[in-house]
């Protein structure tokens, strides 16, 4: 499976951006898919997930301010960000995993919000 972003910016606080992935190659096995965030000097987290099913699970930072999609058939899961704060300045990842659960990780793309 390969993920391919795409959407990162800089925006100011407040601000809106939107994140895509794309799969390619396998899809069909693919269960879960994910963002993931880093933040310089910090651990990559979880930000939103969403199951094959579409069961959407959000880390507790983002609620009510992100909202993770997917479309099966398009093989893409997308990230809305409203509300930008600093804090949410970051390198964002999709991820997938598989029926057998070998995850897959996209380059990644920056999310810059400036104060």
């Amino acid at each position: 499976v390969q993920l391919v972003e795409s959407g990162g910016d800089v925006v100011q606080a407040g601000g809106s951006l939107r994140l895509s992935c794309v799969a390619s190659r396998d899809t069909a096995n693919i269960e879960n898919m994910a963002w993931y965030r880093q933040a310089p000097g910090k651990q990559r987290e979880l930000v939103a997930a969403v199951t094959r099913g579409g069961s959407p699970n959000y880390a507790d930072s983002v609620k009510g301010r992100f909202t993770i999609s997917r479309d099966n058939a398009e093989n893409t899961v997308d990230l809305q960000m409203n509300s930008l704060k600093p804090e949410d300045t970051a390198i964002y990842y999709c991820n997938a995993d598989d029926y057998w659960r070998v995850n897959y990780w996209g380059q990644g793309t920056q999310v810059t919000v400036s104060s």
